[in-house]
């Protein structure tokens, strides 16, 4: 389990306001890293997050529910003046569309750890809003020397303007990390009418070792710098909603590759060599994790014990985006 090495995830942390078709509606902690975050430590694996989060009601609702499963929220020297807010609406089906109410930067100082963590995410709004998101790719340039880089684009159209402006941020952190989680619902939005397939053969080439695609309730696809091509299929299982797999996803991604001792820049040249095989397992596991999350409503992502133990059943196959 490595405890003495930790995982640094960057990006933003907020509230979820989730409206279901029915008119009910509550809300509760989320975004994408920090999301990523939660899913790390209730895998056991120690994880710390640099995020934008105000110093009020909604700041610290996050916070606590963050803590409660063992993130460390890292503490900076700047703040923003309120908590950011995401609305997800959900439709019969209960799939997420969304809309937001924030800002994003990244403090000057914080108080991490001086030990270098063994990997470093990031993704989503993070990467893109100004004035935060050229920080992250400066943070995360400083730290490839020392750390894996992994990324999730998870796009956000409605914050993120046209695909023409954000394709150029993507494909510079595609080319910095190391692993690449991708949904094929955002590849469409980036470059519609172009295969998935392909776009992650050409991501491949620019500098990832792993390039990942979901495909919601189809399962995901794999390309390996070194020439494996695989699938895998999602489980069955009931779908509560769609809130939060992705990210359960990739928490899972990182932790599987962890598993295999795949982290860490001094394993970059091992990463580079996986074989298909341990991918393949890696992969599986990873849409297990995703399935016991959409299985349940919200981002509750599964603890370690909870994936040999939960039943997954029903009429609905779900990997999450």
């Amino acid at each position: 389990m490595s405890p003495d090495r930790r995982a640094l995830v960057i990006g933003e942390a907020l509230v979820d306001a989730v409206r279901r078709a029915d008119g009910s509606r509550d809300e509760h902690p989320g975004g994408s890293p920090a999301n990523v975050a939660l899913g790390l430590a209730r895998l056991g694996r120690r994880a710390d997050l640099l995020t934008w989060l105000g110093h009020d009601a909604d700041g610290d609702l996050v916070r606590r529910h963050l803590e409660a499963s063992g993130v460390r929220v890292l503490r900076g020297d700047r703040a923003p003046v309120r908590t950011p807010v995401a609305t997800a609406h959900l439709d019969a089906a209960g799939v997420a569309t969304y809309e937001f109410d924030l800002e994003w930067d990244l403090p000057s100082t914080w108080d991490e750890d001086d030990d270098a963590p063994l990997v470093v995410h990031t993704g989503s709004i993070a990467t893109v809003l100004a004035p935060g998101g050229e920080k992250v790719a400066r943070l995360l340039e400083s730290r490839r020397p020392t750390s894996t880089l992994t990324y999730d684009p998870n796009l956000r159209p409605a914050l993120m303007g046209e695909p023409a402006d954000v394709r150029p941020v993507v494909e510079r952190l595609v080319g910095l990390a190391d692993v690449v989680k991708v949904s094929d619902e955002d590849l469409a939005w980036l470059q519609p009418g172009v295969a998935p397939a392909e776009i992650a053969e050409a991501w491949s080439r620019s500098g990832p070792a792993l390039v990942v695609v979901t495909h919601g309730g189809e399962g995901a696809f794999a390309v390996t710098s070194a020439g494996a091509r695989l699938s895998v299929a999602a489980p069955r299982v009931t779908v509560a909603d769609t809130v939060g797999a992705g990210d359960s996803f990739m928490g899972g991604l990182i932790d599987g590759l962890w598993e295999a001792d795949l982290l860490g820049a001094d394993r970059r040249a091992a990463l580079h060599d996986v074989d298909a095989a341990t991918v393949r397992d890696v992969l599986e596991r990873c849409a297990r994790i995703a399935a016991i999350t959409v299985s349940r409503p919200g981002a509750n992502p599964p603890r370690r014990h909870e994936l040999d133990s939960a039943p997954l059943t029903g009429d609905t196959k779900g990997v999450g985006a």
